[in-house]
C-alpha cells in the first residue's frame, strides 16, 4: 500500500513539474517571441545608419517600409549570380544588400523559398554589408556613402569569373574604384581604390561593416550563440548576444589579424580584413524608435594619398552557410582547412560553435560525416558510428556487464537476506555489501553504460543541432529531417486522427511524442527489464518510470538523436544478453516483460 502510494505522489508531482515548466517557462517564452517577430514584422520605419568610428558620422532620415521585391526594384544593381548564390548589388551605396543562398530551402520542400541573408535598407529586415572610406577629422574631402550613387564600368553580372567594377568620381579630384570578385562558395574578395588627382594630399581611413536591423529570433538555447562573433587577435574569441550587446551598447577593440561579423544557426556574414591589417574593431548596438540595429565594423589605419598617387585596401566578405567543409575545422589529422587554411584566417573555424567540448564534437561529426560519403545517409552514418563506439567501449562495458551478470546471480541470496533481516536495514546492507564483496560485484556497475553514453548523446545532440549538414537530412520513411523531433504523434494514431495534438493549450508539446520516440522508449524498457531488479524500492520506482521518462523528454530532440539512443539500446541489449550467457546467468528478458503483464496470485484479493 505504501509503495503504491508513494507511485501515485510520484506520478502526480511529475506531471504537475512538466505542467508548471510548460506554464512558467515555455509559454511566456514562445509568446516573447512571437512577440519580438511581430514587432519587427508591424515596423513603420526603418533605423538610422551610423557610419563606423567615423568623425563625421551619417544619420539619414527614416524610410518608409516596402516591400523587399520593391527595395530591390527601385534601385539600380549589379546582378550576382553564382551556384550557391543570387541577388544583386546595390549601385546606391554599393552595398551587398541583396542575397539568396539557393542551394538550401526554408523547409523540406525543395520548392520552398531560398534562404534570403541579405535585405536592402527599407525592406522589414535590412541586412547588408558595405565598404568605403571615411575623411579625417577636419578634412573637406567629399567620400561616397549611402547614398551615393555608383556606375558599372562595363556591364554584366558579377559571377565566379567575371568581377566586376563599380566607379564614382566627386567631382574634386577624388575618383573612387571598387572591384568586387566571388568565388563559387559564399566569399566575396572588394578591392576599394582612390586616385587623387587634386590639389593637395588626401587623407582617409579604409571601413568595413556588416549592419542587421531588427532583433531577429534566436533559437534560445545555451549550446549555441547568435550574434555577433569574432576573433580578435590576442583577445581571441569574442561572442556578443544581442541581449548582451544591447546591454553593453558598443564594445570595441584594437587588434590585428582579426575578424568579426554576425552570426545565426546557419548563416553568418562575417568580415576577413587581411590578417596584417591593424584594426579599430567593434560592436554595437544602436536604436531609431522602437528597432534596434546591430552592427560588426572595423576601421583601418589612415592612409595618405599624394597629388596624382592611389590608395588601395583589400578585404573580403564571408556571406553564405557554416558548412564545415567551407569554413574550415581545426583538428589533427584532418584536412578540411576550407577558407581558414586557405585564407591563413584566424581561427575562423570557431564560426561554427563546436563548444567548450569541440574535442568531443569535432571528432563526432567527422566521423558522421565521413560515413555519409561512404554511405550517402546520414542516419545510416549515424547507426554505423554507434557500432563503432560500442566496440570502442566494448572492454569497458564488458566489465559492467559482467557484474550486473554476477549481480544477478546472486539475486537468490538477497532475497533470502531479505527474509532474514526484514526489519533492520544496516544489517542487511552489510550483509549485501559482504556478498557483493566476496561475488567481485560492483553494484553500481549497472549505471555505467548509461554515464558511457552521455558525452556521446552530448556530442552527437550538438552536431545535429549545430551543423548545417544536418539539416534537412533525410533517414527513411516519414524522417525527412534528422534534426528535426519525429513528425509523428501518438495521439493522432500517426495521423489517422484529423487533429494535431500538439496544438492542444497546455499539454500540446508533451502530446507530440512520435514513433520513434515510443520505438526509444521500448528498447530502454528491455534493456531496464535485462538488469537485475534492484533492492531498494526508490530505486526500482526510479528504473521503473525511466523509459517513461525518456519517451517524453526525447521527443522533442532531434529525430537522429533518438534514432541513435534506440538503437544504442538494442546493441546494449544483444551485448548484455550475451556477456549473461557467457557468465553463465540465464537470461530471463522475455519472462520479466511478462511478469509486468501478469498479476500474481498473492496480488489477487482474497475471495470471501
Amino acid at each position: 500500500m505504501s509503495e503504491n502510494r508513494n507511485t501515485i505522489i510520484a506520478i502526480v508531482l511529475s506531471g504537475l513539474i512538466l505542467i508548471a515548466w510548460q506554464y512558467f517557462y515555455n509559454i511566456p517564452q514562445m509568446e516573447k517571441d512571437r512577440a519580438a517577430q511581430q514587432a519587427q514584422s508591424q515596423t513603420a520605419k526603418s533605423p538610422t545608419e551610423p557610419t563606423p568610428n567615423s568623425p563625421k558620422p551619417d544619420h539619414p532620415a527614416a524610410e518608409s517600409v516596402v516591400a523587399r521585391g520593391v527595395a530591390i526594384a527601385t534601385t539600380p544593381r549589379v546582378k550576382i549570380d553564382t551556384p550557391r548564390l543570387s541577388g544583386s548589388i546595390s549601385l546606391k551605396g554599393a552595398r551587398i544588400d541583396d542575397l539568396l543562398l539557393t542551394k538550401f530551402r526554408e523547409t523540406v520542400d525543395p520548392a520552398s523559398p531560398a534562404i534570403e541573408l541579405f535585405s536592402p535598407s527599407g525592406t522589414t529586415t535590412p541586412y547588408y554589408a558595405e565598404f568605403g572610406w571615411v575623411a579625417a577629422t577636419g578634412s573637406t574631402a567629399r567620400v561616397p556613402d549611402q547614398n551615393t550613387v555608383w556606375q558599372q564600368e562595363g556591364s554584366g553580372a558579377l559571377t565566379q569569373s567575371t568581377p566586376v567594377t563599380l566607379k564614382y568620381d566627386n567631382g574634386e579630384g577624388l575618383t573612387f574604384r571598387r572591384t568586387i570578385a566571388v568565388d563559387d562558395h559564399y566569399l566575396f574578395t572588394i578591392k576599394d581604390e582612390v586616385t587623387n588627382a587634386g590639389g593637395a594630399p588626401v587623407t582617409l581611413y579604409p571601413f568595413a561593416l556588416i549592419s542587421r536591423h531588427g532583433t531577429p529570433a534566436v533559437s534560445g538555447y545555451y549550446i549555441l550563440h547568435e550574434g555577433l562573433i569574432g576573433y580578435l587577435g590576442d583577445q581571441k574569441l569574442q561572442e556578443y548576444s544581442y541581449k548582451k550587446i544591447d546591454e553593453a551598447k558598443s564594445v570595441s577593440f584594437k587588434v590585428t589579424n582579426g575578424w568579426l561579423g554576425i552570426t545565426d544557426k546557419y548563416w553568418a556574414a562575417a568580415l576577413l580584413p587581411d590578417t596584417s591589417a591593424q584594426l579599430q574593431a567593434r560592436f554595437s548596438s544602436n536604436e531609431s524608435g522602437s528597432v534596434k540595429t546591430y552592427q560588426a565594423d572595423y576601421l583601418e589605419d589612415a592612409q595618405t594619398i599624394p597629388v596624382g598617387g592611389t590608395g588601395s585596401v583589400n578585404t573580403r566578405l564571408f556571406a553564405g552557410a557554416k558548412e564545415a567543409g567551407v569554413v574550415g575545422i581545426n583538428f589533427p589529422f584532418v584536412e578540411l582547412g576550407g577558407y581558414n587554411k586557405q585564407l591563413g584566417l584566424n581561427h575562423f573555424d570557431l564560426l561554427i560553435d563546436w563548444g567548450w567540448f569541440y574535442f568531443i564534437t569535432k571528432p563526432m561529426f567527422l566521423a558522421l560525416d565521413f560515413f555519409f560519403h561512404v554511405f550517402g545517409n546520414f542516419g545510416i552514418a549515424i547507426l554505423f558510428v554507434t557500432v563503432l563506439i560500442k566496440a570502442i567501449f566494448f572492454p569497458l562495458a564488458n566489465r559492467s556487464y559482467a557484474s550486473m551478470a554476477k549481480m544477478k546471480a546472486v539475486q537468490p541470496q538477497i532475497a533470502a537476506l531479505k527474509e532474514r533481516f526484514p526489519d533492520d536495514k544496516m544489517k542487511l546492507q552489510q550483509e549485501m555489501m559482504e556478498i557483493y564483496k566476496k561475488e567481485k560485484i560492483n553494484p553500481i556497475s549497472g549505471c555505467l553504460p548509461m554515464v558511457l553514453q552521455i558525452p556521446v548523446f552530448f556530442s552527437l545532440y550538438k552536431v545535429l543541432f549545430v551543423t548545417i549538414e544536418m539539416r534537412h537530412a533525410p533517414f527513411f520513411a516519414w524522417i525527412k529531417d534528422l534534426s528535426a523531433p519525429d513528425p509523428t504523434h501518438i495521439f493522432n494514431l500517426f495521423g489517422l486522427l484529423p487533429y494535431d495534438p500538439s496544438a492542444v493549450p497546455l499539454l500540446g508539446p508533451y502530446l507530440a511524442i512520435g514513433a520513434w520516440p515510443i520505438i526509444m522508449g521500448i528498447t530502454m524498457w528491455f534493456q531496464m527489464k535485462l538488469n537485475p531488479t534492484p533492492p531498494d524500492p526508490t530505486q526500482k520506482l526510479i528504473f521503473d518510470w525511466m523509459p517513461v521518462i525518456f519517451t517524453f523528454m526525447l521527443a522533442a530532440f532531434p529525430a537522429g538523436l533518438v534514432i541513435y539512443w534506440a538503437w544504442n539500446n538494442t546493441l546494449s541489449v544483444i551485448q548484455q544478453s550475451y556477456i549473461m550467457r557467457r557468465n553463465g546467468v540465464k537470461v530471463e528478458l522475455l519472462n520479466n516483460v511478462k511478469s509486468v503483464f501478469r498479476r500474481k496470485s498473492s496480488d489477487k484479493p482474497a475471495k470471501t
